[in-house]
């Protein structure tokens, strides 16, 4: 396990979501993209995930093919969880390309992409 400090990986975080395509970012409504060590048990309940260990980004929220009458909603969020994606990786290499593999994957379930579909396409 490699770690690295909380202002870096939030870097880490701040840069994959920069390099999405422009249209993705465009496309971003109303979701906050933050960063917490693990998920809480409130978190874990419905993922299929029983340790926090595992889940390494939850999307909470109403994705964009499932939104109607949408005004005025709290934002979406996604969650990356440092601790979790340390924990998976071994060096800082991997850590960065984990953080975009997470982001991009909790980006898509906001697009309404589910995990079945993410799998087939490799995400």
């Amino acid at each position: 396990m490699t770690s690295i400090s909380r202002d870096r990986f939030e870097s880490l975080v701040r840069r994959a979501i920069s390099e999405l395509p422009d249209n993705f970012r465009a496309r971003l409504d109303n979701v906050d993209i933050i960063v917490d060590d693990i998920a809480s048990i409130d978190q874990l309940i419905g993922t299929g995930i029983e340790s926090e260990m595992d889940l390494l980004g939850l999307y909470e929220g109403i994705p964009l093919t499932a939104r109607y009458g949408y005004d005025m909603i709290i934002p979406d969020k996604i969650t990356i969880f440092q601790k979790a994606v340390e924990s998976a990786c071994a060096s800082q290499e991997q850590i960065t390309e984990e953080i975009k593999v997470t982001v991009l994957h909790e980006i898509a379930h906001h697009f309404g992409i589910d995990d079945s579909t993410l799998e087939q396409i490799g995400i």
